[in-house]
């Protein structure tokens, strides 16, 4: 089953920061049905031809016929979690995977942030530990929490509450864990705004130094007018002061981060000033934060938001950023890779180029190979998807993890890399929702 709405968040941000009046409008409207396809019918996408002048790609990868996928042996190590539970996401640490998740709390209209992890020791995954419950919550299947540990082991969670009456007028809330402690003592907001707009799509990166790097787009010029910005600080015992890295980015689509030698990078979807939103990078040098660059010119023309967010990963001096684009002749997944610690970026490969849904996530596996996980669609509906990609651009085999729907219930599929095996967690799209987990060996393969 396909979703055929598209998530609010986009078209509506899009339209409300817009510069430009009416024009720009209607043509936001019109934009909503394109948009819903491609976050939720993109089969469809290809035979109507909804990329026609909307794309300037002067240089699409060539396409290819996606092989069928193969089911690969995944070994289940569901979480510990309770009826209704969403939102999943997976982070890496010196001490194990850690998972993040929403549940249904117990007073009507609550919610609940918990953490647990799986280490390295028999026995699955640890205790939840409950990190926040309360009402006001901004729940929702894209904008997810997370868990970051610094290198001294203390923690921090974010979730995203309500800053006003207005749907999207929303804050990234933290709470802090001690190192050794299962413990949690709310910090307050990530950002250094407090106003009625949206703030959220998180990624972190814990710095060599101590402390975390925490990016975030932050919508406080938007009520006024202005634009959606993407913003970063550091978080020491609280939040510093925050800055701004890119003045315009596209409003409801997720970033990511990740830390090389030579600091963190940031991958975001950039927006211009006449619509086209191709992924771009921000990274750390010895002068600041650089200039905003595209990762590729895709060309991707579109009014409004498509809620499709790219994914870096990092492995020394290797870098691997993959993103959905529907610029060009169809809809594809892309992956581009750096050897030189993200400082420049191949041309891109096609991962998927048969009607993807998108939804990526990325991770290095134990032999030093790229991979790219997405949902991807077959005769059969749709499927969690990967497969690995070589630093010379050589695709491996694609390989399906589970089906699942094309849903915006059914999540964002995550994976990390855990020990010297695959981690794979995601939403089990029925009613009550469920999530599920489980791991691949990719040693020979």
């Amino acid at each position: 089953m396909i979703d055929p709405c598209v998530d609010e968040l986009c078209t509506e941000a899009s339209t409300k920061s817009s510069t430009e009046s009416s024009e720009v409008t209607g043509r936001a409207v019109v934009s909503s049905f394109w948009v819903a396809l491609l976050i939720a019918a993109v089969p469809m996408v290809g035979s109507l031809g909804c990329s026609n002048g909307h794309s300037r790609d002067s240089e699409t990868p060539a396409a290819e016929t996606t092989p069928t996928s193969t089911a690969v042996r995944v070994a289940p190590i569901d979480p510990p979690v309770g009826a209704g539970a969403m939102s999943p996401n997976l982070t890496e640490s010196s001490s194990g995977t850690y998972l993040t998740w929403l549940e249904p709390g117990q007073e009507k209209g609550a919610h609940a942030v918990y953490v647990s992890k799986l280490g390295s020791e028999p026995g699955g995954w640890s205790e939840p530990e409950l990190v926040v419950e309360a009402s006001g919550f901004f729940a929702n299947w894209a904008d997810l929490p997370a868990v970051t540990e610094s290198r001294d082991g203390a923690r921090f969670v974010h979730w995203l509450s309500k800053l006003g009456e207005e749907t999207y007028a929303y804050g990234a809330m933290l709470a802090r864990s001690e190192p050794g402690s299962d413990s949690w003592t709310s910090v307050g907001l990530l950002h250094d705004d407090d106003s009625p707009s949206e703030h959220g799509f998180v990624s972190y990166v814990p710095l060599d130094e101590g402390g975390i790097q925490a990016f975030w787009l932050d919508g406080r010029k938007m009520p006024g007018g202005g634009d959606m910005q993407l913003r970063t600080t550091q978080l020491l015992q609280e939040p510093q002061a925050s800055e701004i890295l890119d003045e315009r980015v596209c409003e409801c689509c997720s970033t990511d981060a990740t830390l090389t030698p030579n600091g963190p990078m940031v991958v975001y979807r950039d927006r211009s000033s006449d619509e086209i939103r191709d992924i771009a990078v921000v990274r750390a040098t010895a002068d600041g934060w650089s200039e905003p660059v595209l990762i590729h010119e895709d060309g991707w023309q579109i009014h409004g938001c498509p809620v499709n967010g790219p994914s870096i990963s990092a492995d020394g001096d290797q870098v691997v950023v993959a993103w959905f684009t529907a610029s060009g002749v169809k809809p594809s997944v892309r992956a581009a890779l750096s050897t030189d610690r993200g400082a420049h970026f191949s041309e891109p490969v096609v991962i998927d180029d048969q009607a993807p849904l998108g939804r990526v996530d990325t991770a290095y596996d134990a032999q030093g190979r790229a991979v790219v996980s997405w949902m991807g669609t077959s005769t059969e509906g749709v499927e969690i998807r990967f497969r690995t990609v070589d630093d010379h651009g050589e695709l491996g085999e694609v390989f399906r993890v589970t089906d699942t729907s094309g849903n915006r219930s059914a999540g964002v599929p995550r994976i990390v890399r855990h020990q010297d095996r695959l981690l794979f967690a995601w939403v089990e799209d029925q009613k009550p929702s469920t999530l599920r987990a489980g791991l691949v060996d990719l040693a020979n393969r």
